[in-house]
This record gives C-alpha cells, sequence and structure tokens, in this order.
C-alpha cells in the first residue's frame, strides 16, 4: 500500500490541506491536472448525472489511496537496504 501511495505522490496525485471539502480527493485531481478544484467538483457531479455509481466507489479507494500533502512533507526518502555481506 505504501509503494502505491508514493507512486501517487510521485504522479503529483496528493490530497492538498488547503480547499478540500470532503477528503480533498477532487482538489487533488484538479490540482494534478491543472483544473480548479470546483470545475473539477462540478465534472464529478455531472458525471454522477450521466453515469450514475461507479464514481461514489472509486472516491472512497482514492480517498483511500491517494497520500495526504502532510504525509507527503513528513515521510523521509526511502533508502534501499544496505547489501548483505
Amino acid at each position: 500500500m505504501n509503494d502505491i501511495r508514493e507512486n501517487f505522490a510521485r504522479q503529483g496525485l496528493i490530497r492538498p490541506q488547503e480547499g478540500r471539502v470532503l477528503a480533498g480527493v477532487l482538489a487533488g485531481l484538479g490540482r494534478r491536472f491543472g483544473i480548479s478544484a470546483w470545475t473539477t467538483r462540478v465534472l464529478f457531479v455531472l458525471l454522477l448525472m450521466v453515469i450514475p455509481g461507479s464514481q461514489i466507489l472509486i472516491y472512497p479507494v482514492l480517498w483511500i489511496l491517494m497520500p495526504s500533502e502532510e504525509t507527503v512533507a513528513v515521510q523521509p526518502p526511502r533508502t534501499p537496504p544496505a547489501p548483505a555481506s
């Protein structure tokens, strides 16, 4: 799970501290793709109206997998294990 979070962080998929409404998932997606958070939220709601259901499952999964901005800033970089002698 940490590998997935590190991969998301490297790709810029991070839940920001500012601009959150619920968990920051849509604000993080908007930041990653260069769209305002409100535009992302409106697109999410419109997508729910057109294709109901799947977004309700995707949002909690992204909430779990996307690291928070505060945890990314606090974690020290991973170092590879020392070779065995």
